[in-house]
């Protein structure tokens, strides 16, 4: 099982050879995970009152197929490694297009961050099992 992450590739994220350019797959996982935290009460209301925020540490994109302008992609998105309080993870993102083929995978590591601090910090106990009940993958492993 997958969170899943839908939507439609404009003219904006299209490149001179007429894909979606490399830039725009990073865009559309980083708004995959935003609707993963926001399905989990993670929003950014929630952010701001807390004075968190999630943090990159690494992002990788592997390009499978070419996507084009006007389709429409699927992600599916799933944890494939977390510390047992969720205070850093790794999410795996595999975006579809609208025929089905797997065109792209994105694998990121991340963190949270106390925004007032600039350092890294948990999240509240009843947030970190939230963020801990989302999909894990077969490979997923706690640390």
């Amino acid at each position: 099982m997958s969170i899943v992450y839908e939507g439609h590739v404009i003219w904006a994220q299209v490149d001179a050879n007429m894909h979606l350019r490399h830039s725009a797959y990073a865009d559309f996982a980083a708004q995959a995970r935003i609707s993963m935290l926001d399905s989990l009460g993670l929003n950014f209301k929630v952010f701001q009152h807390l004075k968190l925020g999630p943090i990159l540490f690494r992002e990788e994109l592997q390009y499978l197929r070419e996507v084009g302008i006007n389709d429409t992609i699927k992600i599916e998105s799933v944890l494939t490694r977390a510390r047992a309080d969720g205070s850093r993870w790794s999410i795996r993102h595999e975006l579809y297009r609208g025929d089905g083929v797997k065109a792209a995978i994105i694998l990121v590591e991340g963190a949270w961050m106390d925004l007032a601090k600039r350092k890294l910090a948990p999240l509240p106990d009843d947030l970190s099992q939230k963020f801990m009940s989302l999909p894990q993958a077969p490979d997923f492993v706690l640390e």
